[in-house]
């Protein structure tokens, strides 16, 4: 019977989706146990399938650990895997923040899948490429997905970030991790992009943007964060967003030194910071490894490294997909929204930690809170 079925359902208690919940909250067994008055040793246990909770301590991990009790009675199903993620600098990364990074890209994913039950999303439509054998055919990969895309080569990209939600990729943030992990992209069914916002820079962003696409369409499969495979992604994220024969055209030539005004004026007009311009100049044999470091030093010496001139001139593109799916449902019923979540497993309070989206309080909750206020 239904019923019957739902309410065994119910007493189910995946141990791993505990630990799940457990990374995506950043904790270690010694701290989760502090929280839920529990040793290490028999929250591992939990974990392992060893042994299974009360139902007090069910809801008590549950509130611990921001989702419904619900949460570990769903399967984990398909999770996503450290392989399935091109981290920028990965060997120098925490493993724990590694961790909660794969742990919060699982639960994002699944509150995505949720979500497409009530709203159409972009199809997805990141061309993959296979790895290119050259810079050449770096080159000839970033303009074919301009063209793909629909893009043309000669002229600026308008936004960067509608150009991957166009194709399909959930942009988020997750603020407590990036300033460590930086920027980085999960290769699943629907992409995930998790972008830094340590970086205030509009063109640094744009940037990034263009170089997580460039592993998902590149890197499928490949074990990524090393020199090369990030050379690769930087060398196709300036070749996508100032394509060879446009750059070629408006790069400014002097006889010796850089004309730094004319470079600014490339940088406002491609929305790119005048670091990468400079360095697809090399890469493109336009200026030599001298003229190069040059370049580089002057922007230090003038206290350019990280925050350029003009960089308020570039907007800081937000993302809009996933926060326009969850305010269409928000705005047409209440309801369905804390609904489509719970489903899920997460409270209101875990959304916003992992989407920055917050949803208004159902009716009762207000009540609730209006009761204990007096």
């Amino acid at each position: 019977m239904p019923g019957q079925r739902s309410a065994l359902n119910a007493q189910m208690f995946y141990g791993d989706k505990l630990r799940l919940a457990r990374l995506v909250a950043g904790l270690s067994l010694d701290d989760l146990g502090g929280r839920v008055a529990a040793s290490r040793q028999f929250i591992h246990q939990l974990e392992t399938g060893a042994k299974e909770p009360t139902v007090e301590m069910r809801e008590a991990l549950a509130a611990a650990l921001s989702v419904t009790s619900s949460f570990f009675s769903l399967p984990a199903g398909n999770p996503v895997r450290e392989e399935d993620c091109h981290f920028r600098r990965l060997a120098s990364a925490p493993r724990g923040l590694v961790a909660q990074t794969v742990a919060r890209g699982t639960v994002l994913e699944s509150l995505v899948d949720a979500l497409e039950d009530q709203v159409r999303m972009p199809n997805v439509n990141f061309p993959d490429s296979g790895r290119p054998a050259s810079p050449d055919a770096i080159e000839r990969t970033a303009e074919y997905t301009r063209l793909h895309w629909r893009l043309g080569l000669d002229g600026p990209i308008t936004s960067m970030m509608r150009v991957v939600e166009n194709a399909g990729a959930v942009v988020v943030n997750f603020d407590d991790l990036t300033d460590r992990i930086d920027a980085l992209s999960i290769s699943r069914r629907r992409p995930i992009i998790v972008r830094s916002m340590a970086k205030n820079a509009g063109s640094r962003l744009r940037f990034d943007l263009a170089h997580e696409a460039a592993h998902i369409i590149m890197h499928q499969g490949i074990v990524t964060g090393d020199s090369a495979t990030e050379a690769e992604a930087h060398r196709f994220a300036g070749a996508f967003l100032i394509p060879r024969a446009a750059f070629a055209r408006e790069f400014p030539r002097g006889r010796r030194t850089l004309d730094w005004n004319a470079l600014f004026q490339m940088k406002l007009r491609w929305k790119v910071s005048v670091r990468a311009i400079v360095r697809r100049a090399l890469d493109l044999g336009i200026i030599d490894a001298a003229q190069y470091r040059t370049a580089n030093i002057q922007l230090v010496k003038t206290g350019q490294s990280k925050i350029e001139k003009y960089d308020e001139n570039i907007t800081l593109e937000e993302p809009e997909l996933l926060n326009a799916a969850i305010n269409w449902i928000t705005n047409r019923d209440i309801i369905s929204i804390h609904q489509t979540i719970t489903s899920v497993g997460i409270t209101p309070e875990l959304l916003a930690n992992i989407t920055g989206q917050r949803i208004p309080l159902l009716p009762e909750k207000i009540a609730l809170l209006s009761l204990s206020k007096n």
